[in-house]
């Protein structure tokens, strides 16, 4: 096992930190998304995972109540909603602020570091969204080459 830093992060991240572009090796940016046990990694499963990534977009416009995030981000589960706040204000992307009245009131709403992160995924929102028809296209193209060729070893996977 490598040596760790104070948060438990494997030192690897520093020692490549300086072969990174935009890294240098004095720590300043020692976070390697691409090193098993950098904390990097895990941040970016919860921006970029299904419900982090719309919870934060949703959240850009302005902030608002549980229920009413809940209902933006169809098709989330309330436990699913609740784990993935939790994340994101652990990692400071969110703040929640509990009103102390009857009854209880939360309220969401993104941090600086949120609205950046949140800003760069509502621009890849807007490609993914923009470009569909060749998503949907490619899709296509792909299942109709599947589908003419089941028969062989190819069509099963290409092994």
């Amino acid at each position: 096992m490598g040596e760790r830093c104070a948060y438990g992060v494997c030192m690897e991240c520093e020692r490549t930190a300086g072969s990174r572009p935009g890294g240098d090796a004095t720590g300043d940016d020692a976070f390697d998304v691409f090193a098993r046990a950098c904390p990097s990694r895990a941040t970016l499963e919860h921006v970029t995972g299904k419900w982090g990534s719309l919870t934060l977009t949703a959240l850009a416009e302005s902030g608002c109540r549980f229920n009413e995030l809940r209902r933006r981000v169809d098709g989330v589960s309330e436990k699913m909603l609740s784990q993935t706040l939790h994340a994101l204000e652990r990692d400071g992307l969110v703040h929640r602020e509990a009103q102390p009245v009857n009854p209880p009131r939360v309220d969401y709403r993104l941090t600086p570091l949120g609205h950046a992160v949140a800003e760069r995924l509502l621009a890849l929102i807007g490609l993914v969204e923009e470009r569909m028809p060749e998503v949907l296209a490619a899709r296509e193209a792909y299942d109709g080459r599947r589908g003419e060729s089941a028969g062989t070893p190819a069509g099963r996977g290409g092994r």
